[in-house]
């Protein structure tokens, strides 16, 4: 397992360049669409940076205030304050996280912010009451690890960059319904073909986004289980956590679709047929649990 965390890294290098190759594609048709000629391309480039600019700095604060979050405290959650700061003593970053607890009865956990310097833990009180020292110990590292391996930076640049997708193609549906993309040169069939072309590449673009998205974020969950791993030594308080989180049935209500994928465990829960293996797919925001503690007792 240790061995593939070089490989996710470079793979996740090559989704971040294909997804910056997919928005310029998408620029290119649109101005070639609308026939603004360059100067659109400045205002896309000027949104795009824009956006990932306020995503970058306040993506932990937006995060925080949607799902109702409060900072956790000595007087109320000593047992949290106490194991992150054990666990600091391997972690080897510059700051210790700020944690943050969320009312909720669904035990589940997540990590977000710009990178180590400014991050931020955040577990639900369901969290807190449903498990042993050892198997909170185990998520706080998993979470530490998305920290660490620089996932909760990775994260917020693809999860601007699907939006970014979503928002082009919504701009170019918008110029061909308001017949934006009326073809002066009504006898050059090359330039229908290219538009044809465009539109299919923008249809089928915020689905191939959120594909990648999906992809890497399972990805990433095996990364963070293996690097929590080294941290506490300790693979069996990890499995018995991620036991009880598979196994309990509450709702997450904070939780929606944009941010599934930063939880330890999907917050969303499918009924699944008693004795049915649960397996993933390609819509998937996590890999299955059987998958992750089959990864996680192969670890030598």
């Amino acid at each position: 397992m240790f061995e593939n965390i070089k490989k996710n890294k470079i793979e996740s290098g090559i989704i971040i360049s294909i997804f910056i190759i997919v928005i310029t594609l998408i620029v290119y048709y649109i101005c070639h669409a609308l026939r603004l000629g360059t100067f659109s391309i400045v205002i896309a480039l000027v949104f795009s940076i824009g956006s990932a600019w306020a995503s970058y700095y306040y993506s932990d604060k937006i995060v925080l205030s949607l799902n109702k979050a409060r900072p956790a405290t000595k007087e109320e959650d000593l047992k949290l304050v106490n194991i992150l700061d054990s666990l600091m003593v391997t972690a080897d970053l510059p700051n210790k996280p700020r944690l943050y607890v969320v009312e909720d009865k669904q035990p589940n956990a997540f990590a977000t912010g710009r990178n180590p310097e400014n991050a931020v833990i955040c577990v639900t009180t369901g969290l807190l009451d449903k498990l042993e020292y050892y198997e909170l110990e185990g998520v706080l590292a998993h979470e530490i690890s998305h920290i660490k391996n620089y996932d909760i930076r990775l994260s917020c640049v693809v999860s601007v960059m699907v939006g970014f997708i979503v928002m082009l193609s919504d701009i170019f549906s918008r110029a061909l319904f308001w017949g934006g993309l009326d073809d002066r040169d009504s006898d050059n069939k090359g330039n229908t073909i290219l538009m044809l072309i465009g539109l299919i590449f923008l249809i089928l673009s915020p689905i191939f986004g959120s594909l990648m998205q999906l992809a890497l974020s399972r990805k990433r969950e095996f990364l963070a289980d293996a690097t929590a791993v080294q941290l506490t030594r300790n693979p069996d308080g990890l499995i018995s956590a991620l036991q009880k989180l598979d196994a309990d049935p509450n709702q997450l209500e904070t939780a929606n679709s944009a941010t599934a994928n930063m939880y330890i465990v999907n917050p969303f829960k499918k009924n699944t047929k008693e004795g049915k293996k649960k397996t993933s797919s390609i819509w998937s925001t996590h890999p299955s649990i059987e998958d992750r503690i089959e990864a996680l007792r192969n670890i030598k």
